[in-house]
């Protein structure tokens, strides 16, 4: 009750400051709960930026610490005398690869004689005749 007499007897201007006072402590404690939201969301964002970042750079320091040990040995066995291996994955994948160029090359070129022989007017063919038999069509006279 105490209160209700106090405020009935506060003049206009001070009720509107004591109002004008309550809405800015209001807009100021909502104001520091939206930057508190929005620290907080920068704060997860930053730290999901940060842990992306940090994946992708210990991938490459793994990348780069297996090279690192690949060469370390190579350069080791080179010290100590052993000639490295030899690769016979490479070389048999190259074997194959050039064995099937080879084979379409030989079909491609075939296909194409081919074709040209049978483009070919019959007065342009040639037709072998083997001369050194008895029963040859020509006559051959050494004498």
């Amino acid at each position: 009750m105490l209160g209700t007499n106090l405020l009935k007897h506060q003049s206009k201007p001070e009720r509107v400051a004591d109002q004008a006072w309550e809405h800015l402590t209001n807009v100021v404690n909502s104001a520091g709960d939206s930057v508190r939201h929005v620290a907080r969301d920068t704060a997860r964002s930053a730290r999901r930026t940060s842990s992306h970042l940090t994946g992708q750079a210990g991938d490459r320091v793994g990348a780069v610490t297996d090279e690192a040990w690949q060469r370390a040995n190579r350069a080791y066995d080179a010290l100590a005398g052993r000639r490295p291996g030899v690769p016979w994955a490479w070389l048999i994948g190259a074997g194959l690869v050039g064995a099937a160029l080879a084979w379409a090359a030989t079909t491609a070129s075939r296909a194409a004689l081919a074709r040209a022989e049978r483009e070919l007017p019959a007065s342009d063919r040639l037709e072998y005749v083997d001369v050194d038999r008895a029963d040859s069509p020509i006559r051959v006279d050494t004498t």
